[in-house]
């Protein structure tokens, strides 16, 4: 498979595996991709994923430009001859078949409220750094390195990678690295805050899920409500935040976790969540 997962208790370690390709997404992986974080969003034992690339030379190096250029069927990656109008209306899958395969690399549409952790293990470019952008947490490697190059092949980040570029880090870095299609390395990438933190390579992947598992041990339903809130209230007045914030604050007041919770705190011991 083009990509794989493995679980180790209630985290999911999902790989994008074509280490022959650097990892560049072609359709094939990105519907297993898909695959995957469908599976890890529906299986209630499992709270967090770390998404990471297979070998030591790259997370993602972006698109496969030899299987995705023109109007690539899924399997063949031989060109439909369909217009950008006709694959326009179709859902991802389809709008994939007709050519219009970055709709597969928004994630956003599965709507996983589960965290998810990017391990950046060497490039991180294009579309890369795209799908890296779509998880709450980065950490890298020292050997990471980032970039938006579509400039440089004449197109533009296809996937909201400039918008959510644009969030992550202050705008001057963002436009720089858009505009002149220059790569920054991990240490750069942790000055400007677009990964939290940078590991020894060996480490990367053991730190990752170290995070994850952190994750996981709280309370399952309030940590996918503070991701979608996050989502949800990043472009909303103070006012408009505040009123979506209570109201998932009123769901969760009576569960059962928010009552271990506060049982745990007051007998200091550990909780035991249920994610109810």
């Amino acid at each position: 498979m083009s990509a794989t997962f493995r679980t180790e208790g209630a985290v999911a370690l999902l790989t994008i595996d074509r280490p022959e390709a650097l990892n560049a997404l072609n359709v094939a992986t990105l519907h297993a991709l898909r695959e995957i974080v469908c599976e890890v969003r529906d299986r209630s034992d499992l709270r967090a994923l770390v998404l990471t690339g297979s070998g030591t030379r790259a997370f993602c190096a972006g698109a496969d430009l030899k299987g995705t250029q023109g109007s690539p069927g899924a399997s063949s990656g031989v060109s439909s001859g369909a217009s950008y109008a006709e694959a326009l209306f179709h859902a991802p899958g389809p709008a994939a078949d007709l050519g219009l395969y970055l709709r597969l690399m928004d994630l956003s549409n599965l709507q996983c409220w589960k965290p998810m952790i990017a391990a950046v293990n060497g490039h991180c470019l294009g579309a890369g750094i795209e799908i890296a952008l779509q998880c709450d947490l980065r950490i890298a490697s020292a050997e990471a390195t980032f970039g938006l190059p579509e400039v440089r092949v004449g197109s533009i980040p296809g996937v909201s990678g400039l918008h959510r570029l644009l969030k992550a880090v202050p705008s001057a870095y963002a436009m720089r690295m858009a505009l002149t299609g220059e790569r920054i390395d991990a240490a750069e990438a942790a000055r400007i805050g677009l990964v939290s933190e940078v590991t020894a390579p060996g480490e990367l992947v053991d730190r990752a899920m170290a995070l994850a598992h952190r994750i996981a041990a709280n309370a399952p339903l309030a940590v996918q409500a503070v991701k979608k809130l996050a989502r949800q209230t990043a472009h909303l007045s103070d006012a408009d935040a505040q009123e979506i914030t209570e109201l998932y604050w009123g769901a969760l007041r009576d569960t059962a976790d928010r009552i271990e919770g506060r049982a745990a705190f007051a007998e200091k011991r550990p909780p035991a969540f249920t994610g109810r």
